[in-house]
């Protein structure tokens, strides 16, 4: 028997839900014992009537009824000195701040919690979390550093606490939930899984890292070939145009020369002339004066033979059709021809060094047949297309052109640079170019940027025009056979070449692609069989 002096221990005096000394103590037909406000707001705000302790459920609300007896002891305790020195130690406890968890069971001055309790889903200072410390019952609850919104980490289908982690279902779980819905799944405690998530992000974030600083140096040395293929352009550009610009100066110097020279000459021409005349005049001179010597004299005999013999060798040259012509006309437009010739042999040597260029961007394209009109006929290779006449019996789906008798090519593009060349040797109407992913399939195309198409055409065999909205009529010096089309996507460049001319057909400038383009082929209808030639994808050769 307990000795007479024993004093009870302040576990006994606890209400398990606001931890603090019983108020009003009513018990339960289980046995435990609560303060009647406590457990009367703990019904009305669960859906079910059972005890917080023993989780008994009653079909219907016990009635309620103050433990007389038991709520004196408690009042007694209250004046204890166990009690008030339990008190004067909670006032040396941190008043909680904010970002802090307060403790749920103060009602005055809100205390810094100590722990969280998942299974009364409250918080606790070092005050109240001393029941938790001491009372065997709620010992096995599990507790763990202070946290908020506690209901939270309660499973709502079955109020109880998220102890476990579905890795099949990526989600965490309770043990009924475990048993229940995620029976065969691939189940760990919350730690386990915590560990083994954090290693799996961990070793995905790295991964990222590692990419995007692979991206980072794919990037930098891009911009080092940028700058290499920049400096190689400046100094091949410096190269030709101080080369022109050297041939200019000389051509001038051969010019001004050339009109000196000629000057010169029409000088000594006229000084020699002049001179001829000059002498002519003083011969004339003398016989002048020896005509007027004659006429003092009286001897009209002896003058008379005397003209007769000046007349005998008078000067002879007829100066009426001489004169002095400048020969400087056609000159310069002469020098200019020869300039305009050097430059069309520079233009057309940087032009095969430009198709030379590109032609290193070659890519295998092949037709999609998923595209193609049902008009059309592609080759088992998948680098031919003609126009076949008869329209086959094809599912409609949704790559497929419809009204427009043209086809994609397989491969799509959203960077970098690509290059093809198609054949047109035979035809008499064409269209080549690129197209974007959203073109329009399934109705009228209306050919241009704007709609998404970068294309030129031929039509009626001579008449070529760039697709540029509106058109530009192109003037060729040749006809091409064979057309190589050049696309930079950054740059936002689509250029046509003549391969056998090695001259630049037409270019698209200051393009603006936001998504994937792709090899864009009509061979056209065939005329009455003139234009029944395919259009041949060729392998490309450097020439």
């Amino acid at each position: 028997m307990a000795a007479a002096n024993d004093v009870p221990s302040e576990d006994q005096f606890l209400c398990s839900i606001c931890l603090d000394v019983f108020t009003d103590p009513v018990t339960l037909p289980c046995g435990h014992n609560f303060c009647k406000t406590c457990i009367t707001e703990h019904w009305d705000r669960s859906d079910r009537c059972q005890c917080p302790m023993c989780k008994k459920e009653f079909n219907t609300r016990p009635e309620l009824h103050v433990n007389t007896l038991f709520s004196e002891m408690a009042a007694q305790f209250r004046q204890s000195p166990q009690l008030k020195a339990s008190s004067s130690s909670s006032s040396e406890q941190q008043v909680f701040k904010p970002g802090e968890v307060p403790c749920d069971v103060c009602t005055e001055t809100k205390l810094k919690a100590l722990k969280s309790c998942l299974v009364c889903l409250t918080s606790y200072c070092e005050t109240h979390l001393e029941p938790h410390l001491t009372m065997s019952g709620l010992k096995r609850h599990q507790l763990i550093d202070p946290v908020e919104n506690l209901e939270d980490r309660m499973c709502l289908k079955h109020d109880k606490p998220l102890e476990l982690f579905c890795k099949t279902d990526q989600t965490c779980v309770c043990m009924l939930c475990h048993v229940s819905d995620h029976k065969m799944h691939d189940v760990v405690p919350l730690k386990e899984g915590y560990e083994g998530e954090k290693a799996e992000l961990e070793t995905e974030t790295q991964q990222m890292i590692q990419k995007r600083q692979l991206k980072i140096e794919e990037i930098k040395h891009s911009v080092d070939l940028s700058k290499e293929e920049a400096d190689r352009e400046i100094a091949e550009g410096v190269q030709v145009f101080t080369a022109l610009k050297e041939f200019v100066e000389r051509g001038q110097a051969n010019l001004i020369n050339t009109i000196k020279e000629k000057q010169k000459t029409t000088e000594n021409q006229a000084e020699d002339f002049i001179k001829k005349l000059e002498q002519e005049i003083s011969e004339l001179q003398k016989r002048s004066s020896e005509v007027e010597q004659g006429t003092h004299s009286e001897d009209h005999l002896h003058l008379l033979q005397r003209f007769m013999s000046l007349k005998v060798a008078p000067p002879t040259k007829d100066w009426t059709e001489v004169s002095i012509h400048s020969s400087h006309e056609g000159t310069v437009v002469r020098a200019v021809v020869q300039l305009e010739e050097t430059f069309s042999k520079e233009m057309k040597k940087q032009l095969e060094a430009e198709l030379k260029r590109v032609q290193r961007y070659a890519a295998d394209v092949t037709l999609d047949p998923d595209t193609a009109h049902p008009y059309l006929i592609l080759s088992v290779d998948g680098k031919q297309v003609r126009y076949g006449g008869v329209k086959k019996n094809l599912p409609d789906n949704p790559e497929r052109f419809t009204d427009c008798i043209c086809v994609l090519g397989k491969q799509s593009f959203s960077s970098g640079r690509f290059y093809f060349e198609v054949q047109v040797k035979g035809k008499t109407e064409w269209e080549l170019g690129v197209a974007r992913e959203s073109i329009n399939r399934k109705g009228e195309i209306k050919l241009s940027p704007r709609c998404g198409n970068w294309s030129i055409w031929l039509r009626n065999g001579n008449e070529y025009k760039a697709l540029a909205g509106p058109s530009v009529l192109l003037s060729l010096k040749s006809q091409p056979q064979k057309v190589g089309v050049f696309v930079d996507y950054e740059e936002g460049l689509v250029s046509f070449h003549d391969v056998d001319a090695a001259a630049l057909i037409y270019s698209f400038t200051g393009c603006s692609f936001t998504e994937k383009i792709y090899p864009y082929f009509n061979p056209s209808m065939n005329d009455g069989g003139q234009n029944s030639s395919p259009l041949i994808i060729s392998p490309v050769r450097v020439n």
